[in-house]
């Protein structure tokens, strides 16, 4: 009789204390998936302009400023999904740095909102001046991706 109430006793026990930790161990894969179907937008935007400047597809001055200004649009919804319980799962891509180093991750968002503006400000009117100012952009992508981004490949 003693035995089988140790053993509820510790089933018990054991049951409260999953339930328990169950809460510290989720993960807020509705960020994970928020901020991936940002980058997966503005990487089409990205290839966009690729396109453009490999000649694969043609410029314009509005393609160019709708190009420029989905990628803002990212810059600056991106840095609202990094919650604390966001550092794991769903695939994630984020590198720790992003929770060991808010104040840089912060610095490299604005970076990246304000050269996006640039960019939108600059208004090319042609290839030349689109390809300055992409590459500014694409300057920015690099430099985060480098420190804030986990390399799966």
């Amino acid at each position: 009789m003693i035995q089988r109430r140790s053993l509820s006793l510790a089933v018990l026990v054991l049951s409260a204390a999953a339930h328990l930790a169950g809460p510290a161990l989720a993960q807020n894969l509705d960020a994970i998936k928020t901020r991936q179907a940002l980058m997966k937008d503005n990487g089409k935007a990205a290839g966009e302009a690729g396109a453009i400047l490999k000649g694969e597809a043609e410029f314009s001055p509005d393609k160019a400023t709708a190009i420029f200004t989905r990628m803002h649009d990212v810059a600056v919804k991106f840095g609202d999904h990094f919650p604390e319980d966001s550092k794991t799962g769903g695939e994630t891509e984020a590198a720790p740095a992003i929770w060991e180093e808010p104040e840089e991750f912060e610095a490299a968002l604005v970076k990246y909102q304000e050269d996006t503006q640039a960019a939108i400000d600059s208004a090319p009117q042609d290839v030349a001046a689109f390809q300055q100012a992409f590459g500014q952009v694409a300057q920015n992508c690099r430099g985060c991706h480098e420190d804030f981004r986990i390399d799966t490949d």
